[in-house]
């Protein structure tokens, strides 16, 4: 091979997000109580527990809730640590969001339920929307939009980001992920890229959220990454790789399997610092039994 030809990828190799068989699986983050937060998102919510897992060894726990089955919705991945109690959630970390029918009657049952409302309901600023925002036992905020049709009710991750154009180039190119709508708000000084695999009624999106002259958010320790599924670890890490060299970001872990488990994954950092974890299609589905 001649030398430095490895440093210009195939056109076929760039092509390979946007044919790969992808979709946004689950949302990682960290809880100081999990059977707190299960009751919450249960009762104040509606999601289901779907499955939860005890690593003594490795002094944690997981639960996985969402409002349908793994293999086909969007789903929140809950860690506890054994011991630790709180988290910094930083500045960097926006919302996660819940599609419903009828926001002003899910606010009145969460209300009652003693959970925190911070936004009352109501039109969204300088719209029709109906939307509302709660807090979580932890401090996580979510925000409530009012939809007819719901096909998954776990509807977005909003994450803030120094420079949109750069974030919205690192997630079509390294990710494969649509621009599904882009809006620039200049009276309240914030621009919003909605990124997806499908229309923004069909699927789950990333809201990056860019607030005018903010370069910089600390990220806290408690929002870890989402998750993204692939047909391919090592050729969808390659990519990842070629796309970093180009506009920032940082491998974190190389493709291949993790130990014990033997699900292959690969996991990096995009240019603000946003932690996304690749998983194999076919492991993920073993993972759940099937």
């Amino acid at each position: 091979m001649a030398q430095g030809s490895a440093a210009v990828p195939s056109t076929e190799l760039l092509e390979w997000p946007k044919k790969d068989n992808r979709r946004l699986l689950h949302a990682v983050y960290r809880v100081g109580d999990l059977d707190r937060t299960i009751k919450f998102y249960t009762e104040c919510f509606g999601m289901k527990l779907l499955r939860k897992r005890d690593i003594p060894e490795e002094k944690y726990s997981n639960a996985f809730l969402g409002f349908g089955p793994e293999e086909s919705h969007f789903v929140m991945e809950l860690t506890y640590n054994y011991g630790v109690t709180s988290y910094d959630i930083g500045t960097g970390f926006g919302h996660f969001a819940i599609a419903c029918k009828f926001v002003y009657k899910m606010v009145e049952d969460i209300r009652a339920k003693g959970g925190n409302i911070t936004r009352e309901p109501g039109p969204v600023k300088g719209g029709s929307t109906v939307i509302a925002f709660v807090k979580d036992p932890d401090g996580y905020v979510f925000e409530l939009i009012q939809r007819d049709s719901i096909l998954d009710p776990l509807c977005q991750v909003m994450l803030r980001v120094g420079d949109l154009d750069r974030a919205v180039k690192f997630y079509e190119k390294a990710l494969g992920m649509k621009l599904l709508k882009k809006v620039d708000r200049p009276e309240y000084k914030y621009s919003i890229a909605m990124m997806g695999y499908a229309e923004e009624h069909e699927t789950t999106v990333l809201e990056l959220t860019y607030n005018y002259g903010v370069t910089e958010y600390t990220k806290g320790n408690a929002y870890a990454q989402v998750a993204i599924s692939t047909d391919d670890v090592y050729k969808s890490g390659e990519v990842v790789e070629h796309v970093i060299q180009e506009l920032g970001g940082q491998i974190t872990r190389k493709p291949g399997p993790i130990p014990g488990l033997n699900t292959k994954i690969t996991s990096f950092l995009d240019p603000d610092g946003w932690k996304t974890v690749l998983v194999d299609n076919e492991d993920f589905l073993k993972e759940l039994g099937n």
